[in-house]
């Protein structure tokens, strides 16, 4: 059996050095974002006061809580299914759906 030369140990060495380096970076890199995640401050929402005050844009997601119906009355558009062959069921709708709408212009 040949012994190992002194050229690929000290390789072997400098490759296991490297690995433990790279989990140490990777382990502080998880630790950072865990800590900024932490640090944003938490701010519920109220009621459905966010939902009432969004614009209603051709390119509408659905936010948490909202119906076909809420969004049809809010946005002035009974046509919504119709306009969106993606929805299968009306009924199934759910938060970050990506819908089409006409809106209505402003009304003061």
């Amino acid at each position: 059996m040949a012994s190992s030369s002194p050229t690929s140990s000290s390789a072997s060495m400098i490759a296991d050095g490297a690995s433990w380096f790279c989990a140490a970076v990777i382990v502080a890199l998880i630790l950072v974002s865990a800590v900024k995640e932490d640090s944003v401050p938490y701010e519920p929402v109220r009621g459905n006061l966010q939902l009432l005050n969004r614009a209603c844009d051709e390119i509408y997601v659905v936010g948490e809580g909202e119906t076909l119906h809420t969004i049809s009355d809010k946005c002035g558009d009974p046509f919504i299914v119709e306009q969106n062959p993606h929805i299968h069921d009306p009924d199934d709708v759910f938060p970050g759906l990506v819908i089409k709408i006409t809106p209505r212009p402003n009304q003061p």
